[in-house]
């Protein structure tokens, strides 16, 4: 005998069940859609293509050599970033703090915006303003300055290993690269811990509620790189992203051509993107063009 209650828990069950099963084989079709629109794009190139795809509002994630270790090259800044704004948490160090960047540490030969605009250095800026140049301009002196404020590459490692950030190593300076192009490859990571590091960083588990706005709006912010995952994306769509690019520093391969960052769609909602170009023998125009039209595909997928 079953009871009418029992009757009703089994028919909700089997309802679940089924929207559960339905849920799953549309999220299984929408990735291999997915995945065949992004093999024409990379289909003949001679490089690795990265790419992995987190829904933060759903379970949907996709990739695409998502657990391969490539080249980070400036996208850890990042990285750097939220090592030293978690010192800043701490009380260690104060975003307002008021630092001297002198002449020698603003090194010739790297890109600089801030020595573009101070070559004779002696200026005081504030740590988040130094932040700021470091993320959103990707500047090679502010980043190794930040990085001896808090005790080298190792600072950062430590940090994100605290936090349960996988797969993902920081070794070197910006210095240190420009020296030999192939410690360029000693910082790596996945795309997957890319993306999964900044829904970390979304949901508030890396920093505090300030130091994450704080770096959410310089991310806002970016100015390199916006031939990559902004390129094809609606004006005005908010992106907080970082790149990364290594040029071709034998004149034949280039090491690294990257993006990642937190997209909003238009319903408020969010996913994060990570398109790492790695070991390629293209131009540096398809290696983009790469970048940015897996970004619109992907853009696409969540707009239908």
């Amino acid at each position: 005998m079953i009871l009418k209650g029992s009757f009703f828990n089994l028919t909700s069950m089997k309802k679940i069940t089924f929207l559960l099963l339905m849920v799953s084989a549309l999220a299984t079709a929408q990735k291999s859609v997915l995945d065949q629109k992004i093999n024409a794009v990379i289909k003949g190139k001679k490089a690795t293509v990265g790419v992995s795809v987190l829904d933060f509002e759903t379970p949907f994630k996709y990739s695409k050599n998502g657990d391969k270790k490539l080249p980070l090259l400036s996208v850890f800044k990042f990285h750097l970033a939220c090592a030293v704004l978690d010192q800043a948490d701490k009380g260690k160090l104060s975003i307002d703090q008021k630092i001297l960047l002198k002449k020698s540490d603003l090194l010739e030969n790297t890109w600089s915006p801030l020595r573009e605009k101070y070559p004779n250095g002696d200026v005081e800026l504030s740590l988040g303003e130094i932040i700021t140049y470091t993320v959103a301009q990707s500047d090679n002196n502010t980043c190794d300055f930040l990085l001896r404020m808090i005790g080298g590459p190792q600072t950062v490692q430590r940090y994100m290993d605290s936090k349960g950030v996988k797969d993902l190593q920081i070794k070197y300076t910006e210095d240190d690269m420009h020296k030999d192009w192939k410690t360029q490859y000693g910082n790596e990571s996945s795309t997957n811990s890319t993306v999964e590091v900044l829904k970390k960083f979304y949901d508030g588990k890396l920093l505090s509620k300030k130091s994450t706005d704080l770096l959410m709006q310089i991310m806002l912010g970016t100015t390199t790189g916006t031939n990559k995952i902004v390129e094809q994306l609606p004006k005005g769509t908010p992106v907080a992203h970082k790149t990364g690019s290594s040029g071709k520093p034998d004149n034949k391969l280039t090491v690294a051509e990257n993006d990642m960052g937190i997209i909003t769609l238009p319903n408020g909602k969010h996913y994060a993107i990570a398109v790492f170009v790695s070991n390629s023998t293209e131009t540096e125009k398809v290696n983009i063009r790469m970048v940015s039209d897996i970004s619109k595909i992907v853009w696409d997928n969540f707009n239908k």
